[in-house]
């Protein structure tokens, strides 16, 4: 094992026909992976694929925004957060990038303050069970508001630790996550944009891991296909180009941070 890439979906759907496939790629070149929970059922389905691969692990927890109608199973949660191959909790966090969500809601005001209750019970979970958590962050586009609430909720609770998912923050946000403790993902989009290059020139290597997030958001050279997690050697790549660093120790290097992380 040479890389883990900390955060993909290979339990969703679009992968049914071909996991076997998909992982063996992934170990041909040496990955491992996380896979993330996004709701009841693709939890339960990162767990099932953990416990039959001895190279993948599972997060469990519910998005802000992907199931609006799913009423969280806390019970449900807080007893599946103490298998040993779970080693996260979320993805779980606040997104305000999709305005839609507030008319489905009936505004703003109730559609965040239902965000902070769904991420503040899996919060509570996370330090019950001392795991880490897997945090997604999406601001308003043109603003960084999504991220400094996240940021005031995690100042509240002092116990708890973990990694901002796809981290496209400012030097500034990223200055406060570091102060607590936090660690950022990058995903593929590294690889055919500059935007993040500043940040990820300034964050201290120890605290930089590597994802994919497929099937989203496949790097070059395989954009506009599915997205897998072979795929997390071209993030890793990317990493060191920009930092101007050995690629190969950048690997060796996010891989134990990988594994400090989530205690693999």
């Amino acid at each position: 094992m040479q890389y883990i890439d900390i955060h993909s979906h290979i339990n969703d759907p679009r992968f049914d026909t071909d996991v076997s496939e998909v992982l063996s790629r992934m170990r041909a070149v040496g990955v491992a992976s996380i896979v993330v929970g996004t709701d009841k059922e693709m939890s339960a389905r990162a767990i099932a694929l953990a416990e039959a691969h001895d190279d993948l692990w599972a997060t469990i927890g519910q998005h802000p925004t992907d199931r609006h109608e799913e009423v969280f199973d806390e019970t449900w949660y807080r007893a599946q957060a103490a298998h040993p191959k779970v080693v996260a909790i979320g993805e779980c966090g606040l997104d305000y990038y999709w305005p839609e969500h507030d008319k489905w809601l009936g505004g703003e005001v109730e559609e965040k303050k239902r965000q902070r209750e769904l991420f503040e019970a899996q919060i509570t979970i996370a330090i019950q069970v001392d795991k880490p958590l897997m945090v997604h962050g999406r601001p308003t586009k043109g603003t960084m508001d999504a991220y400094e609430d996240i940021l005031s909720l995690l100042k509240s609770y002092p116990a708890v630790r973990g990694n901002i998912h796809f981290f496209v923050g400012t030097i500034a946000i990223a200055k406060q996550f570091l102060d607590l403790g936090f660690t950022m993902s990058f995903t593929g989009v590294l690889t055919f944009t500059h935007e993040y290059d500043e940040v990820v020139r300034f964050l201290p290597l120890d605290r930089i891991v590597a994802e994919t997030d497929a099937p989203y958001v496949a790097p070059t050279p395989h954009r506009g296909k599915r997205n897998e997690p072979a795929f997390v050697v071209e993030t890793v790549r990317a990493i060191a180009q920009i930092r101007g660093e050995e690629e190969k120790s950048v690997a060796e290097t996010l891989l134990a941070n990988s594994r400090r992380i989530f205690q693999l």
